[in-house]
């Protein structure tokens, strides 16, 4: 498909991106919009990599406030075979429909720039997964997790008629919540059938299967060779072959000479004979991506397995697709989200610099003596404003009493995607996008819900079992301590029957509820009526008028 035909097939944009002052929209020049068309704003955040032809950078797309990455290609750098692979990378993924695979959403062009919208994965590659370990096995339960995705994303692009010819843990992307997704189809192929054989030698030499390497006419288990290569690295940490030049790597793979032997007493011998089947010299003895995933060591936890990715998936936030027909109008502005803190003797809002690019605040919160933000690459950051360097008591976080002035990265939490952050008197809450509770700081009145033994005081976030069952959507914290009654565990609140909550905001002595019908509960301290019940009493009342918080 030629460049032409392929904006004619998606639908082309021109984009002028030119300087403008801050906070103004950088629009299209493509002339004056239709009432048809859609407009979508986007945001830049920070530049990922950059390539050969040009540059991976993050935006936020306001509408949806979701991530996504503009993967952008000089076409004035490329001969024409590559630019026929970027356009086949296009086609490609805009037939590829998969929880376990890079979605493709939208592609446009700036003049000789080619922009391909494409959804973001927070947690790196899978390259930097096995390197960050380093030198310690993953467990058996990570790995057969791995593979189950690897092979469930081969298996549908497979079934799809596409060869991948590039599968390799630099495309192997993850999020924080350790969801796979396959990317880079720039040189992926269409076959005809499961039958046709593709002749190009292409890939990258480390994952290259045997018949590659002799030059032969290869089909899709070339891919599943590739795979093999890929679970040996998650089972061993080192490549499955190696080589001081490209002559003897191939020997090497032809010979079927790799560099160690998969530890037998850690890992069980399922799963090595299965890795070693993928690795076969012949291969038509290597089995598909399908047959995989009906080995025993998957099949028997199958079901558990897809409901865990989808609902990962579900937790991700994505990009709202677009509802017209035509191709929408991106429209890129330099706004930028800043975070002010005063207070503890600061009179004027102080302007804190930590937050901007891909640490650009998402969320914010307020304690006593603390503060935390979640920024939008869902990562927890907590910071303390006290008289005379006072102690903390936990609640910010990073294993010591320290009380930071400047806002520091909670390091306990990385690898989780942080989507809401609430702060108590000296303590904090948060919650993940797999809907599970962390939380650190002072236990004293059993604010934190965790077992006697941990101590009164936790330094670092705790996940908290309780909740391990009952999925949380959000939390808030009550920042004074003058309950009744203290708990040490968390305790249901009775709530009027038929009363489904949607949201929960608390004060120092008092809680709303929002319901899903638009009404207010309310309980507390109601003294001079601070809660709007009219009345002298505590407990649980339904409070019939508009309240806005």
């Amino acid at each position: 498909m030629s460049l032409e035909d392929c904006e004619r097939h998606y639908g082309s944009l021109n984009s002028d991106f030119g300087n403008e002052s801050a906070g103004s929209d950088r629009r299209s020049a493509s002339g004056a919009y239709s009432g048809e068309e859609e407009k979508l704003h986007y945001i830049p955040i920070r530049i990922l990599g950059r390539g050969a032809f040009g540059e991976a950078t993050l935006y936020r797309r306001t509408e949806d406030n979701s991530l996504v990455v503009w993967k952008e290609v000089d076409l004035n750098c490329l001969s024409d075979k590559e630019r026929r692979d970027v356009m086949n990378e296009i086609s490609i993924l805009s037939i590829l429909q998969h929880n376990n695979i890079i979605a493709y959403f939208n592609h446009f062009m700036d003049k000789n720039t080619l922009l391909i919208e494409l959804e973001y994965c927070n947690g790196g590659n899978l390259y930097d997964k096995i390197n960050q370990q380093k030198g310690k096995l993953f467990t058996e339960e990570i790995v057969i997790w791995y593979l189950y995705q690897i092979a469930s994303a081969v298996a549908h692009i497979h079934k799809a008629g596409v060869l991948h010819r590039d599968i390799k843990t630099l495309n192997i992307f993850l999020t924080k919540t350790n969801l796979i997704k396959l990317g880079d189809y720039g040189l992926a192929k269409k076959l005809d059938s499961q039958f046709s054989m593709a002749e190009t030698c292409v890939g990258t030499p480390y994952y290259m299967s045997p018949e590659l390497c002799q030059g032969v006419k290869y089909n899709f288990k070339s891919d599943i060779w590739a795979m093999g290569c890929v679970i040996f690295e998650l089972l061993t940490l080192t490549r499955t072959f190696d080589a001081t030049n490209p002559l003897n790597l191939c020997v090497k793979i032809v010979q079927g000479n790799w560099t160690m032997e998969v530890n037998s007493d850690v890992y069980s011998s399922e799963l090595i004979k299965l890795v070693y089947e993928c690795l076969d010299q012949d291969p038509e003895k290597r089995p598909t991506a399908d047959q995989i995933l009906d080995q025993p060591i998957l099949s028997c936890r199958r079901q558990e397995l897809e409901e865990k990715v989808e609902l990962l998936n579900s937790a991700n936030k994505k990009p709202r697709l677009s509802t017209v027909t035509e191709s929408p109008v991106a429209v890129v502005t330099t706004r930028s989200r800043e975070v002010y803190f005063w207070g503890g003797g600061k009179f004027t809002p102080q302007k804190l610099d930590a937050f901007k690019g891909g640490s650009s605040a998402q969320h914010v919160c307020a304690g006593e003596t603390h503060f935390a933000v979640v920024t939008v690459e869902k990562e927890l950051y907590t910071w303390a404003s006290v008289q005379g360097g006072a102690k903390m008591v936990g609640q910010l976080g990073h294993g010591d009493q320290a009380s930071y002035r400047q806002p520091r990265r909670v390091e306990r939490l990385q690898g989780k995607a942080i989507r809401q952050v609430a702060c108590g008197a000296d303590f904090t809450a948060c919650v993940t996008d797999e809907d599970q509770m962390y939380m650190f700081g002072s236990d004293y009145y059993g604010c934190i819900g965790v077992d006697n033994e941990l101590g009164m005081e936790v330094l670092e976030p705790v996940l908290l079992d309780f909740f391990q069952e009952r999925p949380v959507k959000q939390v808030s914290c009550r920042l004074g301590l003058d309950s009744e009654d203290d708990s040490a565990c968390p305790m249901q609140v009775e709530v009027p029957k038929g009363a489904t909550i949607t949201s929960v905001h608390c004060g120092c002595d008092g809680t709303f509820l929002l319901t899903e019908s638009g009404k207010v509960l309310a309980c507390g301290n109601n003294e001079l009526n601070k809660l709007g019940l009219n009345q002298g009493i505590s407990g649980i009342k339904n409070h019939s008028g508009e309240v806005l918080f």
